[in-house]
């Protein structure tokens, strides 16, 4: 039982210490993102009605490649668009997300992934769920590094 309870804590402070949290605030996201020298990761997702969205967040972003790759090189921004009016955001966190959605996402697409330079430039964007997740994180660390 104690091997198990250290194996346990050591695995989530293993993980833990990648952890990064998802902003909602774009202009906060481009000044972290400047200042630490970072591109910007922004998700669009429907996290109360859109499966493929849920499934992102809990199969990919989660994994430790992904928050490796994440801590080190990205800035985390979440638009968020939930249907249920329970889940409702602020007025003013739907305005920052719609307009994030004018800017990034004008298709409407869920769920859409899209990188971003600090001054707002598209270097990439994957719409859905990916095929495969280690596609995906090797797919996100190449385009980092060929834009950096």
């Amino acid at each position: 039982m104690k091997y198990f309870l250290v194996a346990f804590l050591s695995l989530v402070m293993t993980h833990a210490s990648f952890a990064q949290d998802w902003g909602h605030n774009y202009s906060q996201a481009k000044e972290v993102a400047v200042k630490e020298h970072k591109l910007i990761l922004v998700n669009f997702s429907g996290s109360d009605w859109c499966g493929p969205c849920i499934r992102l967040h809990k199969e990919v972003f989660t994994t430790e490649t992904f928050l490796k790759i994440a801590n080190e090189k990205l800035v985390l921004l979440n638009a968020d668009f939930p249907r249920y009016k329970k889940n409702q955001l602020p007025i003013a966190q739907q305005k920052i997300n719609e307009s994030l959605a004018d800017q990034f996402n004008d298709k409407g697409i869920f769920p859409l992934t899209v990188l971003v330079t600090t001054n707002g430039k598209i270097i990439k964007s994957w719409d859905g769920f990916p095929s495969s997740i280690e596609a995906f994180n090797e797919d996100l660390q190449q385009t980092i590094q060929d834009n950096q």
